[in-house]
Formats: C-alpha cells, sequence, structure tokens
C-alpha cells in the first residue's frame, strides 16, 4: 500500500482506543507480564509510546521542517518509560497516550501538508538521510507493531494453558 497521510491518519487516530480496549481492567497477569529481560509488558509499551510522543515524532517532524538535513535527529531513548512511568497506574497511562496523541494530531493537521513537503528530508543519527514520508509510515507501523507485541506478550500468558493446541499458534513460538 502506497503512503497517505490520511491512511496515516486512521491508524494514528485508533490506536489509543485499540489499546484502552484491549488493556482497561485487565489483571495485572496480562499487563505486566513481560517476555523476560529488556522486554516491554503491556505496562511498559503504553509508558513507551508516551515518550514517543512527548520526545519523537512531533519533534523529528518539526525538524525536518525547519532544518532539513542540517540538524541531525536526536537519539531516542528505548527504555525511557521505566523511569517515567514509575507511580503510574496504567489506566492513568493509557490517557495521557490518549491525551497526547490528540495534541501531536492535532498539530500535524494544522500544518496542512502538501504532497512536496512528504519528500523533504531530515537526518536520522544511525539510518541516514530520512524523508517525511518515511517518518509518518514508520510512526504508523510503530503503532501496529506495539498492537502486535502487546497481544504476543498476553497470548503467552496462557501459552502452557493450552496445552496441545500450542502448535496450531505460531504467536506462540516468537
Amino acid at each position: 500500500m502506497t503512503f497517505t497521510i490520511d491512511k496515516s491518519y486512521q491508524v494514528l487516530e485508533s490506536t489509543p482506543a485499540v489499546l484502552k480496549s484491549l488493556l482497561s481492567n485487565l489483571h495485572d497477569g496480562w499487563v505486566m507480564s513481560n517476555e523476560g529481560p529488556e522486554t516491554f509488558s503491556p505496562y511498559d509499551v503504553v509508558g513507551h509510546l508516551i515518550h514517543g510522543e512527548k520526545t519523537d515524532w512531533a519533534i523529528r517532524i518539526r525538524r525536518i521542517l525547519e532544518h532539513g538535513t542540517a540538524l541531525s535527529f536526536e537519539p531516542y531513548d528505548r527504555f525511557a518509560q521505566f523511569e517515567e512511568s514509575k507511580g503510574k497506574n496504567l489506566l492513568q497511562l493509557l490517557d495521557e497516550f490518549e491525551q497526547l496523541r490528540n495534541e501531536n494530531l492535532t498539530w500535524l493537521k494544522s500544518l496542512e501538508l502538501k504532497e512536496a513537503d512528504f519528500d523533504k528530508k531530515g537526518m536520522h543519527p544511525a539510518l541516514g538521510e530520512v524523508t517525511l514520508r518515511n517518518l509518518l509510515a514508520t510512526w504508523v507501523v510503530h503503532d501496529l507493531t506495539h498492537i502486535a507485541q502487546i497481544t504476543r506478550v498476553m497470548t503467552k500468558q496462557y501459552k502452557e494453558e493450552i496445552g496441545p493446541w500450542t502448535e496450531f499458534f505460531r504467536i506462540l513460538n516468537f
């Protein structure tokens, strides 16, 4: 599928509601479990998404539009949520994510980007030149990847409980 901003908005706008619907009012066993050291629980993923809303997507969009490749993106701390989420419950994180995402999308829409804007380039510290189109498409894929990650982690909580059916669920073997 070819990138369009309208198709991107469809996913970016729905992610907070998807997460709220999936994760609200669940037992901690579902939302606090992970896949081992340096992996994320569903709770951690929501914190990670919040950190991205604060320090990644909008800032990098602005950097591309204002500085092009002259000023590289700041490196992203993939694990900042472990400290930033301390003392917050999952409902607080889900609400914060929803608010930040809505603010970022309202701002993005206010830019009234034209097709030529999507070809503007920025400088990623590890990947080199990237386009605004690349960044926006990555934002969508990032959301979808973390939704898949959340469901995979949750699925694995019952891996042993399903007995012989394990062989029919490839998600359990990742």
